[in-house]
C-alpha cells in the first residue's frame, strides 16, 4: 500500500519561509521521480517542482530562485524549501510519486 504523508504547511507572512516534507512508503523511493504540485482555489493543479532519482530537478517559472526541491533516499522523503513566499503561493500543496500516487495535501497560506 502506497502512502505519501505531507507535513510542514501553515500560515506565513509574505517574505517568509516554509519547508514541506513528504514521507513515502510502499514504493521503491530511490528510483521514483517525486514531485510537488499545488492547487489554489478556483485554479487547476499545477507542477511546482519535481526531482528525478538522480537528483536532477525542474521548477515552475513562478518559483525559480525561491523554492528548492530535494530528496533523502535513505529516509524515503522529499522536501520543498520555500523562501521569499508571496501571497500568490497560497494553495494546497500535494506530493506526487511517479505518475500514479498523491498525498493528501497540506495547506500553505501566505498572508499578512
Amino acid at each position: 500500500q502506497v502512502q505519501l504523508v505531507e507535513s510542514g504547511g501553515g500560515l506565513v507572512q509574505p517574505g517568509g519561509s516554509l519547508r514541506l516534507s513528504c514521507a513515502a512508503s510502499g514504493i521503491i523511493f530511490s528510483i521514483t521521480t517525486m514531485g510537488w504540485y499545488r492547487q489554489a482555489p478556483g485554479k487547476e493543479r499545477e507542477l511546482v517542482a519535481d526531482i528525478r532519482s538522480g537528483g536532477s530537478a525542474k521548477y515552475a517559472d513562478s518559483v525559480k530562485g525561491r523554492f528548492t526541491i530535494s530528496r533523502d533516499n535513505a529516509k524515503n522523503t522529499v522536501f520543498l524549501q520555500m523562501n521569499n513566499l508571496k501571497p500568490e503561493d497560497t494553495a494546497v500543496y500535494y506530493c506526487r510519486a511517479g505518475a500514479l500516487y498523491w498525498g493528501q495535501g497540506t495547506q500553505v497560506t501566505v498572508s499578512s
